[in-house]
């Protein structure tokens, strides 16, 4: 597996613009898609395992749904699956739901650059919209855009090219920060300085190809890499 590097290494390229994920990154969602996904399946006498937690990690909700009928070997539809979800989180979200360390210093950052910023997230539209609303951060972003608005969702790089498109950048020129393998892979494909940021869910993932491994949102690479490699390394 390669590795990211142990010391900051500067991007051969300016960057202009960032896109963030959204579950696991900015908000704690993927701790309760893991209780969500205990229940989903303690319903149906089985066991939400960590090895199907990590490999459902990062993709589109029906991928992973899908992808849960079949480890599981469910008689469910993946909208069956959908809806049941949807109506855990309904319950959960506004008890539970909160914004991860060092969201508000990142962006405050990206504010003083001046530089554009999007998430860019598996989550359905209507799911980003409400998590981003509920913590209060939807407006520090120029826009959102989910899976539903390309032909194909992270690992692939679709996202992140119209993410970039969008912001008006090319993709080397765009700082992408994620916590998933299937994420990371995303950045990476699409050639954008991929920061790996992992989570307790997250840290045994492999991400391979990430310009730097983070152990959160407030490390000062990112702040450094960001403000164009000025200066001493931290």
């Amino acid at each position: 597996m390669n590795q990211p590097p142990s010391q900051p290494t500067s991007w051969p390229h300016p960057l202009r613009a960032v896109a963030f994920d959204m579950d696991g990154l900015l908000v704690n969602t993927e701790q309760l898609y893991t209780q969500v996904g205990h229940v989903l399946l303690e319903r149906r006498g089985r066991r939400f395992t960590s090895q199907l937690k990590d490999a459902m990690t990062g993709l589109p909700s029906p991928q992973a749904f899908e992808l849960m009928i079949q480890w599981e070997s469910l008689s469910d539809t993946v909208e069956t699956l959908e809806a049941e979800s949807d109506a855990l989180f309904a319950e959960i979200l506004p008890q539970q739901l909160a914004l991860l360390e060092g969201v508000h210093q990142l962006l405050d950052h990206v504010d003083r650059a001046g530089w554009p910023r999007c998430v860019a997230t598996s989550s359905s539209p209507g799911f980003a919209d409400s998590v981003l609303r509920l913590v209060s951060i939807r407006e520090r972003f120029d826009f959102v855009i989910t899976a539903h608005d390309v032909p194909r969702g992270k690992p692939h790089p679709d996202i992140y090219h119209a993410a970039a498109q969008r912001m008006g950048v090319p993709t080397e020129q765009m700082m992408v920060l994620e916590d998933s393998h299937h994420g990371c892979k995303a950045g990476v494909t699409a050639g954008a300085c991929t920061i790996a940021v992992p989570g307790e869910h997250s840290c045994g993932h492999d991400f391979s190809g990430a310009h730097w491994r983070a152990p959160s949102l407030l490390d000062p690479t990112i702040v450094w890499l960001l403000a164009g490699n000025l200066g001493p390394k931290p």
